[in-house]
């Protein structure tokens, strides 16, 4: 019996969930008193592998096949390398790979599925948290038909660190070439790419409390003043008043900066579950009862055409009329 953490990875770089899920893995395999494996199916295995070699891993498996994620080699390998585990618990994360994946695994093997976990204990069953009703409650379940795949929403663990000692091995996955469709032949980045936000230290992100197109132009003058990378909600990518490569959240990008200051920002679970791993977040909103308040360190309740061209004029900068 073992628990079985699989690693997310696009365009040669492993997905920051990819450590998060060490960590949940490991919280895991000591309550059930047994061993944490990694594995990581195509790409750069080797470099992958030496990477997911952090504190607490047991033993990391690569599987060669390809550059990029492929779903039916996932599902062979992964359902196979969990196999030969005897996995109790296979541990994919909730991006669009594995929500992808995942399913398909559990079917395959006779696995019960269970999505978008946000915490995870072992006592005689498996105890999955889970939010409900729009991110308003918090359930906690247990699941008794084991064995189990299982994924995790991204920034709800920390991400494993440290140089372990595991064991690397490359597993030798039959993969069924004539049952393989669809390949990946290159990506192409919507919406241009003149910035990632998921490098950035310090995010200004607008959402629909901005109203209108035009006042866009304060935010932007925030970012400025401030040294800041302008982001924003879905909404705002959606009306088309910013290119898709600025949107924070679950269908955009997931981003962990220094600092995050949200305006007009409600606090859907979309767009939480993309930033709240943020180090420090600051949000204005005029609705004390808004969700982003739950998860910011600190927050104004305020009008954001008030507070944002004081805090604009604090830093030295000057306010656009709007």
């Amino acid at each position: 019996m073992s628990v079985l953490a699989v690693a997310d990875h696009r365009r040669g770089e492993l997905r920051g969930v990819s450590f998060e899920l060490l960590t949940a893995g490991r919280e895991l395999a000591d309550a059930m008193d047994t061993e944490l494996h990694a594995a990581v199916v195509s790409g750069d295995t080797d470099g992958f592998a030496d990477e997911l070699n952090r504190a607490g891993v047991d033993h990391v498996h690569a599987v060669e096949h390809g550059a990029e994620f492929n779903h039916d080699v996932y599902v062979q390998a992964v359902a196979a390398l969990a196999g030969d585990l005897d996995a109790a618990v296979v541990l994919t994360p909730n991006s669009v790979n594995g929500l992808d994946y995942a399913p398909a695994v559990a079917t395959r093997t006779g696995r019960t599925y269970v999505s978008d976990a946000i915490g995870l204990d072992h006592g005689d069953t498996l105890e999955v948290t889970r939010e409900m009703y729009g991110s308003k409650v918090e359930t906690t379940m247990e699941v008794s038909d084991g064995p189990y795949v299982v994924s995790i929403r991204g920034a709800e663990w920390p991400a494993a660190e440290g140089v372990g000692d595991a064991e690397i091995s490359t597993f030798d996955a039959d993969i069924d070439e004539d049952a393989i469709g669809a390949t990946v032949n290159g990506f192409e980045e919507v919406g241009g790419g003149d910035v990632d936000i998921a490098d950035a230290e310090f995010l200004v992100s607008v959402g629909r409390g901005i109203e209108e197109e035009e006042n866009i132009a304060l935010i932007e003058a925030l970012a400025e003043t401030t040294g800041a990378t302008l982001s924003s909600s879905r909404p705002i990518v959606d009306n088309g008043w910013l290119a898709k490569n600025r949107q924070v959240g679950q269908s955009g990008k997931q981003v962990t900066p220094d600092v995050y200051l949200a305006v007009g920002i409600s606090g859907a679970v979309q767009h939480v579950a993309g930033m709240k791993g943020a180090d420090t977040i600051i949000a204005v909103n005029t609705d004390p009862n808004a969700p982003i308040f739950d998860i910011a360190d600190y927050g104004i309740v305020g009008d954001l055409f008030d507070v944002v061209p004081a805090l604009i004029e604090e830093f030295g900068g000057e306010a656009p009329s709007v």
